[in-house]
């Protein structure tokens, strides 16, 4: 029977505690790492909830705003035009209030004393606001000509506000021509309720 000399048994006693001590600090790592990556796991999840929860409340909002509304808001979202993707009201110059020129873009004087007003509500607001201009017509003329003369008045309203001092960049202009009427084109009432330029105000 072989006999451990002293020597031999304390060398043995010191790698048994090494590796023991070896173990441990291995697993203390280790459960390091699984706590690091848990917390990133939880912290990335919390991201997903939040941003889901702001998509799902942008969808409820778009879902009560209307048709042109909710589709200009996609467009300057989609455009990065927007901070907050948030609407926050609209201006419509109808022809029953204003008076646009039968097949024609000259703004009324009208219409050139609401733009002027708003225009310094918007100043004295002091916001970076992106405005979307959409032109609409009755359904009287062809309809690619109406597109136009949707596009041409839009634009009109554009370059005026341009010049109270609205950026060009925070505009644009938009036709939707005859299709989207919001009255009846059977009555002189209802086509000049469709002859209308409406400024949607997006921050």
């Amino acid at each position: 029977m072989m006999t451990l000399r002293p020597s031999a048994i304390a060398v043995a006693a010191m790698a048994a505690s090494a590796l023991s001590l070896g173990g441990c600090a291995t697993e203390k790592y280790v459960r390091q790492q699984v706590g690091v990556v848990d917390a990133k796991t939880q912290a990335t999840q919390a991201q997903v909830t939040n941003q889901q929860g702001m998509l799902q409340a942008h969808e409820a909002h778009l879902g009560e705003l209307d048709r042109t509304t909710r589709e200009a808001l996609e467009r300057a979202t989609a455009a990065g035009k927007l901070a907050e993707g948030k609407f926050l009201y609209t201006v419509v110059l109808s022809d029953d209030s204003v008076k646009f020129p039968v097949s024609g873009t000259e703004l009324s004087p009208e219409a050139e004393t609401r733009l002027t007003d708003f225009a310094n509500k918007l100043k004295s607001e002091n916001k970076n606001v992106y405005l979307e201009i959409q032109g609409h017509t009755d359904n009287r003329g062809a309809k690619a000509l109406n597109r136009r003369l949707g596009q041409e008045r839009a634009e009109a309203v554009r370059l005026f506000m341009n010049r109270q001092g609205v950026p060009l960049n925070r505009m644009s202009t938009i036709s939707y021509g005859e299709d989207q009427p919001v009255a009846s084109n059977k009555t002189r009432e209802g086509r000049a309720q469709n002859r209308r330029v409406v400024v949607v105000v997006l921050d």
